[in-house]
């Protein structure tokens, strides 16, 4: 498998990152074990989870995906094998969010816990938080570097109002740096990232790991009909939001581009992102091994120029 260097974090990473939003939740840990050991088997190495995966279940209180990371880990991989991001910030509970330097100590030692391990690779602020002032946030970060308990920081959720500020504060205040943008893009969401970001992470040389990828499992072509709902947990929401008019419109681009390369929709819609200077690496989840392999499929997929711009056009 061809690394990439992710930004100027030192890290080196596979074109595609496995979700573990999944981990613990719509898959158990024995499942979630043959999948990441799949990852690793296939040259894969990049595992992105977060502290609030996966507080929105029932009798969950958050980091079930860290955990089974952490004891994944534990089974005798080699941890210099596998980049894990992790992240902090999003709410767990009504005292346990936001980006204080307090609050990150307390939450950076308590994924390591989860994870078991001496440090997390790549520590993510999962979401802004205006209350607390850009350089006790990064102040705070930079203490776990300098402890060795994390080796670069990301931004996740940020604008690029937001994201510049930040490489300001960085700058003028000899402060660590973000070096990787987590934001939502996929096909069917693009304007957000295209129009700003893009511009500020390629000025910025930035690295991209993107999440919703395949828009929830919309990309996959999973759902082409209003009873496809029934069909996960998500899928009433995923219906709603994207079976339309538009999103019909590049299920037929992703099936057409599918057959001239013997590929599914959803290793389309990754390849198409894959082939994206500006991205390090696509996002996606899987649930069993069959999945991943379709995901896997996406980092050998090289399409042609007139494959990418029929998808482009599609998705306008």
């Amino acid at each position: 498998m061809q690394l990439r260097a992710l930004g100027r974090s030192g890290l080196q990473v596979a074109p595609l990152c496995l979700g573990g939003n999944v981990f613990g939740w719509t898959v158990d840990e024995a499942a979630s074990y043959k999948v990441l050991d799949a990852l690793v088997g296939a040259g894969l190495n990049f595992v992105d989870s977060a502290d609030v995966y996966s507080v929105w279940v029932p009798g969950h209180h958050g980091g079930e995906s860290e955990t089974v990371i952490g004891n994944w880990l534990k089974r005798g991989i080699r941890r210099q094998d596998v980049v894990v991001a992790t992240k902090v910030g999003m709410e767990m509970a009504p005292d346990r969010k936001g980006l204080s330097a307090a609050y990150i100590a307390r939450s950076a030692e308590a994924s390591l816990r989860r994870l078991q391990t001496d440090h997390i690779d790549l520590y993510f602020a999962h979401q802004d938080d205006p209350s607390v002032p850009l350089e006790e946030t990064l102040g705070a970060f930079q203490r776990l570097i300098e402890a060795g308990k994390v080796r670069a920081i990301g931004a996740s959720n940020y604008t690029a109002a937001r994201l510049a500020e930040a490489f300001k504060v960085s700058g003028d205040q000899a402060l660590p740096r973000y070096e990787v943008l987590q934001p939502l893009y996929n096909l069917y969401a693009r304007a957000d990232y295209e129009s700003a970001l893009e511009p500020l992470c390629v000025e910025q040389q930035i690295g991209v790991v993107t999440y919703f990828a395949l828009a929830s499992g919309f990309l996959s072509g999973k759902y082409r009909t209003p009873e496809d709902a029934a069909k996960s947990a998500r899928g009433k929401g995923v219906v709603a939001k994207y079976l339309n008019e538009r999103g019909l419109k590049i299920l037929a681009a992703l099936d057409n581009v599918g057959r001239r390369y013997a590929a599914s929709p959803a290793s389309v819609a990754l390849a198409w992102q894959i082939a994206r200077p500006s991205i390090t690496a696509p996002i996606a989840s899987a649930t069993t091994v069959a999945q991943l392999n379709e995901l896997i499929a996406a980092t050998k997929l090289q399409l042609d120029r007139a494959a990418i711009d029929e998808l482009n056009a599609a998705s306008a």
